[in-house]
């Protein structure tokens, strides 16, 4: 077996803890690969250039950060079809399955003794006159006006029939993953991880009618600007500011054919999980 190690150097304990990891799965069936820029304080296997690297040579994938690592990788993971376990060092790690003071368990990858659970993708297409993007969703994608800019009008056509039309700061398509990452900052629903489906939520909007929407997992939404003259409006990715989008852009959002993996080596109630989360109570 090869284990991938992704590690967020952005965490000063990071390296010391997969080293741990490594001292707790090496054995003479498993081999382990990581980042070129650890090779002098994590003892691996191999060393490659890139996460994509990582994950590609991997038959397993463990990140060491927090929720943002996991989102670097998971898409790669999704992919390559290779199963992923989070092991959290940030604030919060809703989609991390372990913290640090559970490393022990890892040793279950070994024996087998975990499950997989799947997490609904979405798979965002962008197209203008002159550009044609594909985009792989965990969390959310949004379109946001600029800082300095009037609210901006935005239409959502389900299945091709246009059904509604925001005023607002910008709106926000969203997974069951991503539910308890931007889109609960803005004042959406929490929605159970496994879940299949598409949440829409409006930015700020600018009309007491204005609602958050839950889309089946079998909806195609498009969305575009009515009107972007006197507006800036900008399409982000999983945090990851995308491109500037006008008029002309149309955006197509449905679930993807993708899936990520998650390694679950220790059974949580969600909603308990959650209240930990929030209240910080995860970490020891």
């Amino acid at each position: 077996m090869v284990i991938g190690l992704i590690i967020n150097n952005g965490k000063k304990e990071a390296a010391e803890c997969a080293s741990e990891v490594i001292r707790i799965l090496k054995n003479d069936d498993v081999e382990f690969v990581t980042s070129v820029e650890f090779e002098s304080v994590v003892k691996c296997d191999h060393y490659l250039e890139s996460t994509q690297a990582i994950v590609y040579s991997s038959d397993v994938v463990i990140t060491i950060g927090g929720d943002g690592t996991i989102i670097d990788a998971g898409k790669y993971s999704a992919k390559a079809k290779k199963p992923l376990i989070g092991i959290n060092l940030g604030r919060v790690g809703f989609v991390a399955g372990i913290e640090r003071y559970e490393l022990d368990l890892l040793k279950n990858i070994l024996s087998g003794d975990y499950r997989i659970q799947k997490r609904m993708l979405i798979d965002c297409t962008v197209r203008s006159k002159d550009v044609n993007g594909e985009y792989l969703v965990l969390n959310e994608l949004t379109l946001q006006r600029d800082l300095f800019s009037s609210l901006i009008e935005i239409e959502v056509d389900l299945n091709k029939e246009t059904i509604i039309t925001y005023r607002a700061d910008g709106i926000i398509f969203s997974t069951a993953t991503g539910s308890t990452a931007y889109s609960f900052s803005a004042g959406g629903p929490v929605i159970e991880p496994d879940m299949e489906c598409i949440l829409l939520n409006p930015l700020c909007p600018h009309a007491l009618s204005s609602r958050q929407v839950i889309f089946s997992r079998d909806s195609i939404l498009n969305t575009r600007l009515k009107d972007s003259r006197t507006s800036k409006c900008y399409l982000t990715v999983d945090g990851k500011n995308i491109m500037q989008i006008d008029k002309d852009f149309d955006i197509e959002i449905k679930k993807s054919d993708l899936t990520l993996d998650l390694i679950i080596l220790k059974e949580k109630n969600f909603y308990t999980l959650l209240n930990e989360k929030l209240k910080g109570g995860s970490r020891q």
